[in-house]
């Protein structure tokens, strides 16, 4: 009888800093890729942080001629400025927000990028319901960091942007990292408007906010929670048994 596929759970309960919380996973990716390279097998890793206050830059940022007015910026409001490998453009989180990220060996990773950006979005959505935050998939117009699959939620005077994902693929493995926001939107909108106003390029500020904003109350004690559970079900659905990690 075989064993039991595990889907690894691991909250880190401390910061490694701004910049090694954000190179820890692109890390832990090199060693999938070498699982993958000799033929050794892995189980699903889910590592949830809450980050330092951070603007993570895209690498087509740092080409723009107001980059560096744009990392001025971000340290002007307490943010550090820094540049992922994965991902499109700024975004910004602090300890209102949660970073999940999910690694996994798989051998056509190149070839399911959009329906990993579909399904994880969906599951998002409903790790929200569950903390009766209602929440859409859907790029805002306007929105920082845009994408197709963003998820937004109603709040009373705009729609938000409650969650972004990135991915970065290598052969035999691929690594989705998203970027949730769910209290305490006002530094962030006040970094990402000085942000992309030195960067040149459009971002209506009404689209930064977070769960809070759309149901007064959530914590990110509430929605790790409820993520948590919607992990344990995706797992149960695929054979495999969710197993907490200590960190």
């Amino acid at each position: 009888m075989s064993a039991v596929r595990r889907l690894r759970w691991a909250v880190q309960e401390r910061t490694l800093g701004a910049a090694e919380d954000l190179d820890w996973a692109m890390g832990e990716l090199s060693v999938f890729r070498t699982a993958a390279a000799e033929g050794k097998d892995l189980d699903d890793l889910i590592r949830v942080y809450v980050p330092e206050p951070t603007v993570a830059f895209g690498q087509r940022d740092t080409r723009l001629p107001g980059f560096e007015a744009a990392a001025a910026a971000a340290r002007a409001h307490g943010f550090a400025p820094l540049t992922r490998r994965a991902g499109g453009r700024a975004a910004a989180y602090h300890h209102g927000c949660v970073v999940v990220d999910h690694l996994c060996l798989q051998e056509d990773a190149a070839v399911t990028q959009r329906a990993r950006f579909s399904a994880f979005a969906d599951l998002f959505v409903r790790a929200f319901a569950r903390m009766d935050v209602p929440a859409s998939v859907g790029e805002i117009p306007g929105e920082y960091c845009p994408g197709e699959f963003s998820v937004q939620g109603p709040a009373p005077e705009h729609p938000v942007k409650l969650a972004g994902s990135a991915q970065r693929v290598v052969k035999g493995a691929w690594l989705f990292s998203t970027h949730v926001v769910v209290a305490d939107a006002a530094p962030l909108r006040a970094v990402l408007t000085d942000v992309y106003r030195e960067l040149g390029m459009p971002m209506d500020p009404r689209t930064v906010g977070g769960a809070e904003d759309v149901h007064p109350g959530a914590s990110v004690e509430q929605f790790v929670a409820a993520l948590r559970a919607e992990y344990a079900d995706w797992a149960a659905e695929r054979g495999m048994s969710l197993v907490d990690l200590a960190v």
